[in-house]
This record gives structure tokens, C-alpha cells and sequence, in this order.
């Protein structure tokens, strides 16, 4: 079922977004600026209520999240001209970055702490092996089936299964080279040529075999299908060793798409519960990591571009002392929104190629 997979990642990814929105609305009340709506969702509003200055609710569609800050830019109307001090564009530049950072540095905290919670409980997995831990009995007919790891009576034999791989056994080379993890292992599998028929050394036992097969494929899946899967083995990590293996983490990247393919695939996919938990835990920490880098890039509409234009701001400022003449204030937000929008459309293709990419060419865990 991997719909549950499809649901625990949408239910983590508006829990990420409403994070991010959280860390511009926490650092903005903190410098006393006037906050007046703090949102889950977009659309029809549900339900909502009043604290103070701020309402909070929700709304139909529940597709991400807002916090209004007043005053954000040159072209954002102040209801009360009594609150333009507490505006957003009348702080110090120091604050402004700083709450425009805040939703980056959100998403980098969760990551932080999943993967090192990851780590101290329930493990690192060690990934230096090529012994086997599953050998499916079967070619299946789809991606989707090899996800659910299901197999009918008109379903072919695996190409491991004819070649009398077993559980446990350990190959050493494959089509005459050497492999030492099961990385080496999955790209060699891919790499090869459907149809073709490859030789595999394994240590079973203590003794050494060479075994042949016929490599198969699986419609809707790239590359060559040999049917095995790796012997997961969890070491659970002290504090110090999980600091420096979520730190080694912060650099994978995924689309949403891509992301909720794999999490629906672990969910579903005939491995243990400590995998499963393992690899949507890093796919949902990994795809923060990336949501984080992406929003600061110095391009609008992102927070960066933002942060950009604060910084454009105290440069031109700085200038202008120097040459005696007065702080030429805030940027002409009306001259810049032509390049938003084409920065913006620019992002939108990219993101669907990647999405596409992801849909065409999903993320599998058998070789």
C-alpha cells in the first residue's frame, strides 16, 4: 500500500512548510513586528480565530502555508499608518535578513534533528555489503508491483532466482569485477544490458561459486532487473557519531514527486521496518535540506532574493554616504516584479522537468 507512504509524506511536507512559515513568524513577533495572519493552507478559509493582533486558521486547500507580515516591501499598503514603524521595511537591515533567513534555517534544524535522531535510534545503516537479504521470487510486471512486492502465478522466475542465488549469499564481483558495496553492486546491475547474460561470483558458506543469469526488466523501471536486495544490518550510533553523520548528510536532493514515489515505494517495498522508517526519514530530511538551499537563492521570489534586495539597499546606502547624499530608501519594488515573474516562470519549468524526471524514471530499492 503505498498509499500510506504517499500520505506520511504529504502529512511531513505540510509540516515542513507550516515550519518554515513558523520561523519568519517567531523571529518577526521577536523584533516586535506587527504579524496579523498566520495561515495552514491556501484557498477558502475553514476556520480561524483571534489572539491579540494575529489570526490564526485554516484554510480548504492544504497545499503549504502564510504568515502576513506588514509593510514587507515599497509596494505593501499599511492598513494604519500608526503601524509603519512596526512594519517589516522599517527594521534594521540585521532583523529583516534575519526573519527571511529564519524559514530556511527551519527546515535545516528538522533535517538536523531526524537524521540524528535516525541515527541514535535506530541506527546507521551500513551499506559497506553485498550479501543478499531478499531474492524475489519473480519478474514483476510493473514498477508498481516490484514496489508492493507482489507476484502472480503467470509472473517469470527472477533472473536470481533461475541463477540459485539465496538469502545471505555475499557476491564478491560481478561480470568480472569486483564489488565490496552494494552501491558498486545496484549501478552494475543497471549498467548492464536487459537480456544479456552476466557471471557472478558469491561466497556462500565460506565457499566460492560462480553463477550465471539472464538479466530481465521491469516496464516503467530503468536499466537491467536482477532481483535481489540488500542484508540491512542497523548500528546504533553514540551522540558524537550521530552530529557527524547528520552533518554528512546535508547534500541529497529530490522532488516532491520524486520524494513521494520513493516514500510510497519504502512504505510499500517487502524489506524490514527499520529500512522502511531509515529511508523515509533521510528521503524527508533530504528534500528539507534542499527546500532550504533552494529559498535562498538570491533570486525573487524567494527568500533570498529578498534577502538580496536588503542587502542591495544598505550597499547603495553606504554608497551614497560616502558621497554625501541622502539614503536613497527602499527599492522601487514595481520595477523588479517583471523580472520576479520571469525568474518565477524560469523555476516553474525546471521544477516540472524534475518532476517529470521523477515520474518517468522513479526511485527503486531492488536491483
Amino acid at each position: 500500500m503505498d498509499l500510506i507512504g504517499w500520505v506520511i509524506f504529504l502529512v511531513a511536507l505540510l509540516f515542513s512548510v507550516m515550519l518554515h512559515e513558523t520561523g519568519h513568524f517567531v523571529l518577526a513577533k521577536k523584533f516586535g513586528m506587527k504579524v496579523t495572519r498566520y495561515f495552514v493552507g491556501f484557498g477558502p478559509t475553514l476556520w480561524s480565530t483571534r489572539r491579540g493582533e494575529t489570526e490564526y486558521g485554516i484554510k480548504a486547500l492544504p497545499f503549504g502555508g502564510f504568515v502576513k507580515i506588514i509593510g514587507m516591501h515599497s509596494l505593501d499598503d499599511v492598513d494604519d499608518p500608526a503601524d509603519e514603524p512596526r512594519s517589516f521595511r522599517r527594521q534594521p537591515a540585521w532583523q529583516r535578513i534575519a526573519v527571511l533567513c529564519a524559514g530556511s534555517f527551519m527546515h535545516f534544524v528538522l533535517a538536523f534533528l531526524l537524521i540524528f535522531s535516525l541515527a541514535i535510534g535506530i541506527g546507521i545503516e551500513n551499506a559497506n555489503t553485498t550479501q543478499l537479504g531478499t531474492v524475489s521470487p519473480c519478474v514483476a510486471t510493473s514498477s508498481t508491483a516490484l514496489a508492493n512486492g507482489t507476484c502472480t502465478s503467470s509472473d517469470k522466475p527472477s533472473p536470481a532466482k533461475l541463477a540459485g542465488l539465496r538469502v545471505g549469499d555475499k557476491v564478491t564481483a560481478f561480470n568480472g569485477t569486483p564489488v565490496s558495496n552494494w552501491t558498486q553492486l545496484g549501478n552494475a546491475i543497471r549498467r548492464a544490458r536487459p537480456g544479456s547474460v552476466v557471471t557472478m561470483t558469491v561466497l556462500r558458506d565460506g565457499k566460492t561459486l560462480t553463477l550465471h543469469a539472464a538479466l530481465a526488466t521491469v516496464s516503467g523501471r530503468s536499466g537491467a532487473y536482477l532481483g535481489v536486495a540488500p542484508a540491512v544490518v542497523f548500528q546504533v550510533a553514540s551522540p558524537g557519531r550521530a552530529v557527524q553523520y547528520a552533518g554528512s548528510a546535508f547534500g541529497q536532493v529530490s522532488s516532491v514527486v520524486g520524494a513521494a514515489e520513493a516514500t510510497g515505494a519504502a512504505v510499500a517495498a517487502n524489506v524490514g521496518w527499520q529500512y522502511k522508517v531509515s529511508f523515509v526519514l533521510l528521503l524527508i530530511a533530504s528534500l528539507n535540506i534542499f527546500v532550504g538551499v533552494f529559498n535562498m537563492l538570491p533570486l525573487l521570489p524567494l527568500d533570498g532574493g529578498h534577502v538580496a534586495v536588503v542587502i542591495y539597499e544598505r550597499i547603495r546606502a553606504w554608497l551614497a554616504r560616502l558621497r554625501g547624499r541622502r539614503d536613497p530608501g527602499l527599492v522601487d519594488m514595481a520595477k523588479l516584479l517583471p523580472v520576479s515573474f520571469s525568474i518565477f516562470v524560469v523555476l516553474m519549468f525546471f521544477g516540472v522537468v524534475l518532476i517529470l524526471a521523477d515520474i518517468v524514471n522513479p526511485v527503486n530499492i531492488a536491483g
